[in-house]
């Protein structure tokens, strides 16, 4: 079984139980995609659009951007212009602790996203922030190198790639 494809997060808990670190925080899904999995990569930034644009116009290789926004739902850190540019360079999701925007467009795109909620206004662009560094939120760490699944249920996170445990 390809667990990147086809998977459940309650089912992943039922299995590897003592490999998962469940989220806490309750995201609401926006993207076509309803799951989505993948390698972690990671921008903390406060309602500011430019580090979020410098990752997704990187080749995303099946991984998933993980903005800490730090919960802000004053300014959205995602919009469709973006979640095209992540979708033409190849990223699996996006996880937005913070707002994102343009809804209606987002469902429709084949991409994965999840964040706290919705705002119109969009962040700036004063390029703030760090890209790769870890963080917590939810009581889990969100780093790079360590493994994201996300589906209407929620979110986890393990160390490791779980297909490669099955």
């Amino acid at each position: 079984m390809d667990i990147s494809s086809a998977f459940k997060t309650a089912d992943l808990c039922d299995e590897f139980a003592g490999e998962l670190e469940v989220c806490l925080v309750q995201f609401r899904t926006f993207g076509g995609r309803k799951s989505f999995s993948g390698e972690i990569q990671t921008v903390s930034t406060y309602e500011d659009v430019a580090l979020v644009r410098q990752c997704l116009e990187q080749p995303g290789q099946g991984r998933v951007l993980v903005v800490d926004g730090g919960g802000s739902t004053r300014s959205a850190l995602l919009g469709d212009r973006l979640s095209t540019k992540a979708i033409e360079n190849g990223w699996a999701g996006i996880l937005v602790f913070g707002a994102v925007r343009d809804t209606e467009a987002l469902a429709t795109m084949n991409l994965g996203v999840m964040a706290l909620g919705v705002v119109p206004a969009r962040g700036t662009f004063n390029g703030t922030g760090v890209i790769g560094a870890s963080f917590q939120v939810g009581g889990v760490e969100f780093a790079p190198g360590r493994f994201i699944y996300c589906d209407m249920d929620g979110v986890v996170v393990s160390a490791r790639r779980l297909h490669e445990l099955m």
